[in-house]
């Protein structure tokens, strides 16, 4: 599996479209992400770009510091336990001006996602 490095912009609603396989399941992936002020978070979502079925549904984006957060690891069960893939956010400076991405502040962090769930990458 490859993971693919999402762009970040200040721009709060990206889309990402990508082909995406995981256990075989063939889909276009249609990857958002999405600020919310109220909350002040942005949020994942990830469904089928063709049928619109959603698989993930606004999940908080938070990053990862001492150990590996994938965000996707609930979603497991998802395609017979083969998962929807894994998603981590992790800092992509020294010293992020937040603990989480903020509104103006997305490209501080490292957003990677793969069409693929695997274990080993929840023990590094």
């Amino acid at each position: 599996m490859d993971y693919q490095l999402l762009p970040s912009t200040d721009d709060p609603y990206l889309v990402f479209y990508m082909p995406a396989s995981p256990d075989g399941h063939a889909f276009q992936a249609k990857v958002e992400l999405r600020y919310l002020p109220a909350p002040g978070k942005w949020f994942l979502s990830i469904s089928d770009a063709i049928t619109g079925e959603v698989y993930v549904n606004q999940i908080p984006v938070i990053c990862s510091y001492e150990v590996l957060n994938d965000l996707l690891y609930p979603f497991r069960w998802l395609f017979q336990g083969s998962g929807i893939g894994s998603f981590f956010c992790v800092k992509g400076t020294d010293q992020p001006s937040s603990p989480d991405p903020g509104r103006h502040n997305l490209k501080e962090f490292i957003l990677l996602w793969g069409d693929q769930w695997k274990e080993a990458l929840r023990e590094t």
